[in-house]
C-alpha cells in the first residue's frame, strides 16, 4: 500500500496530525538546528501568504518518491540514508501528515511534522521572511 501525498482534506486535523510523529515548531527548529533536513511542501501561493521558512528545501508534495529516492541519483542532496532526520512543514498538518506519512512508509526512520504549520513556526518567533506586500493601486 502507498501512502497518499495528497493534501487530508477529509481528515480531522487531529487525524492528520496522527499519521506521522508531531513536534511543536520549537522542537521542530532545535532539529533543524542539529542538523535535521527541513522539507516546506507547501504551494507557491502558501508560501507567498505566509513567507518562506529561511533554509528549508521547497518539495513538491507529488514528487516526494524521486526526490526521496535513495537509489537515484537526482535525490536531493541532504537525503543520504534512511536515517535522515526530516522535519516537514505545510500550511496544516493535513498537508504535513501525508508527506510525512510517505517517508516513514518509504522507511525513512527518523521524520517528524510540524504542529500548526508555518503559520505556528511564525507565531512562535522563528525564522520566516516575510511575503512581499501586495502592490497598492493609486
Amino acid at each position: 500500500m502507498t501512502v497518499s501525498t495528497a493534501p487530508a482534506e477529509d481528515l480531522t486535523l487531529e487525524e492528520a496530525g496522527a499519521l506521522a510523529p508531531l513536534v511543536e515548531p520549537a522542537e521542530a527548529a532545535a532539529r533543524v538546528s542539529d542538523g535535521a533536513f527541513l522539507v516546506d511542501v507547501r504551494s507557491e501561493a502558501g508560501r507567498a501568504r505566509t513567507g518562506a521558512i529561511p533554509g528549508a528545501t521547497v518539495v513538491d508534495r507529488y514528487d516526494v518518491d524521486a526526490d526521496f529516492d535513495l537509489t537515484s541519483s537526482l535525490r536531493l542532496t541532504p537525503v543520504v540514508s534512511l536515517d535522515t532526520p526530516i522535519v516537514v512543514v505545510c500550511g496544516s498538518v493535513r498537508g504535513s501528515g501525508p508527506v510525512a506519512a510517505a517517508l516513514r512508509e518509504k522507511g525513512f526512520t527518523n521524520v517528524v511534522h510540524v504542529e500548526g504549520g508555518a503559520a505556528a513556526w511564525k507565531e512562535a518567533g522563528l525564522p520566516i521572511e516575510e511575503p512581499a506586500a501586495e502592490p497598492v493601486d493609486r
